[in-house]
């Protein structure tokens, strides 16, 4: 599995001046996960569709907190574009999502509905 992560705070000009020189090198894949959920994620796994199992957990011992923003970064020479993510809240509960096309999405905001218990995922 070839990506990173950056955590990110919405609105931190001196992150985004960090990143302008990596876009050079950013994978066709690159997007962020904003989580606008009313609640933190505990564990988030990416891994290649029609994989049968989860890749490592990109948070490892972190938490992506309501309001946060992370950035996946792939290699440059990635080139697998279809993708499924699995997030869990920190109580446990997940939201899965299948077939992501990376190559197209630049950002994913995910918000949880309280009247249905979906977490929805709107796709930039």
């Amino acid at each position: 599995m070839g990506f990173k992560y950056i955590k990110t705070a919405m609105a931190s000009a001196a992150l985004a001046l960090a990143i302008v020189p990596v876009a050079a090198l950013a994978g066709q894949q690159d997007f962020s996960i904003v989580n606008k959920t009313g609640y933190a994620f505990k564990h988030i796994y990416v891994s290649e569709a029609n994989n049968n199992s989860w890749d490592d957990d990109i948070l490892g011992r972190d938490v992506l907190d309501n309001g946060e923003t992370l950035d996946v970064s792939f290699g440059k020479g990635e080139k697998t574009c279809i993708w499924d993510m699995k997030v869990v809240y920190d109580d446990g509960e997940s939201a899965i999502w299948e077939d992501l096309n990376l190559c197209k999405i630049t950002k994913l905001t995910l918000r949880w509905n309280k009247s249905t218990g979906v977490t929805s995922a709107a796709i930039d």
